[in-house]
C-alpha cells in the first residue's frame, strides 16, 4: 500500500526583494495548511477531503490570492475559479465567474460529486452553489488592501499584475507585468504541463523529479511556471523556471518542510 505524502502551493514568481516579516508570514500560512492536511490523513480522510479542506484553508487566509485575497478585476470586484480532479475514475469539477461563495473548491467539489455536470460558470454556478446550502458572502469580503493597492498600481500602470508581491520592472519572475500576455497561466494551459509530467513518466519511464524538471525546462516553451506532484507511492517533487515558488511537502514518515527559494 502506498505511503501518503501531501504537497501544496501559494504561486510561483516571488519578489526577490520580498521583506523577511512577509516570508515568514507566508511559512507560517503554508505550515499551518500542511498540518491540517497532514491531521486528517493521520486520521485516515480521503486524499479527496483533504485536497478540499486544505484549499479551503488556503482560500480563507488573505495572505495567498485565492478567496479571500484575490486578485480584483478592473471593477474592484473578485471572479474567482476553482477545480478538483479526481483520478478514479477521471472525476473533475470545476467553477469560474463566482463572487459570493466563501469557498469556490467545495463548489467545484459538489459539481464534481452532486451534478451531471464538469464545469459551471457564473451565475449557474452562483445558482447551484445556493442550491446545495453552501456558505456565501458578500463580494466585499474577497477584498483586502493589498489587493485594492496591487489594482491601483496596475491602473497606473496600464497593465495587469496578477498578484501584489510581484515586482513593478524585471522579468525572472513567473508573473511580472504582463499586459495581455500571462506567461504563467498561459504556458500551462498550451503546454498541458501535468499531463506531460505523467506521459514522460509513464513512456519515458523517468522517475517524478525528473519528470518534473524535464517539463518544467523543455515544455514550456520560453513561458514561466512552477508545480508541486506527488506520485502514487508518495514521492514529491517541485520544479519552477522563475524567481521563487511559495511551497510545501509533508510525508507519511514525519518529514516536513516549508520554502520559497532555490
Amino acid at each position: 500500500m502506498a505511503r501518503w505524502a501531501i504537497a501544496i502551493h501559494g504561486g510561483a514568481g516571488v519578489d526577490p526583494n520580498l521583506p523577511e516579516s512577509r516570508q515568514d508570514e507566508a511559512k507560517r500560512v503554508l505550515a499551518r495548511c500542511l498540518q491540517a492536511g497532514v491531521d486528517m490523513l493521520r486520521a485516515g480522510a480521503s486524499a479527496l477531503d483533504v485536497v478540499e479542506a486544505v484549499v479551503r484553508e488556503l482560500e480563507t487566509d488573505p495572505f495567498f490570492n485565492s478567496g479571500r485575497g484575490s486578485a480584483l478585476t478592473r471593477r474592484g470586484t473578485v471572479e474567482m475559479e476553482a477545480s478538483i480532479m479526481d483520478g478514479r475514475g477521471r472525476r473533475c469539477g470545476a467553477v469560474s465567474g463566482v463572487s459570493t461563495v466563501k469557498n469556490p473548491v467545495s463548489l467545484a467539489r459538489r459539481v464534481m460529486d452532486k451534478s451531471p455536470h464538469s464545469y459551471l460558470a457564473f451565475e449557474g454556478a452562483e445558482e447551484f452553489a445556493r442550491e446545495q446550502g453552501l456558505e456565501t458572502v458578500d463580494n466585499s469580503y474577497f477584498i483586502t488592501e493589498d489587493n485594492v493597492g496591487m489594482l491601483k498600481l496596475a491602473k497606473e500602470a496600464g497593465s495587469i499584475l496578477f498578484d501584489y508581491r510581484i515586482p513593478l520592472a524585471g522579468t525572472d519572475t513567473c508573473s511580472a507585468l504582463a499586459g495581455a500576455d500571462n506567461h504563467k497561466g498561459m504556458a500551462i494551459i498550451r503546454s498541458t504541463l501535468a499531463r506531460d509530467v505523467a506521459a514522460v513518466m509513464e513512456y519515458k519511464g523517468l522517475p517524478l523529479q525528473e519528470a518534473v524538471d524535464y517539463c518544467v525546462k523543455e515544455r514550456l516553451d520560453e513561458g514561466f511556471a512552477g508545480l508541486i506532484a506527488v506520485s502514487s507511492t508518495g514521492e514529491v517533487a517541485y520544479g519552477f523556471n522563475c524567481t521563487g515558488m511559495f511551497r510545501g511537502c509533508a510525508t507519511e514518515d514525519g518529514f516536513m518542510e516549508v520554502g520559497i527559494w532555490e
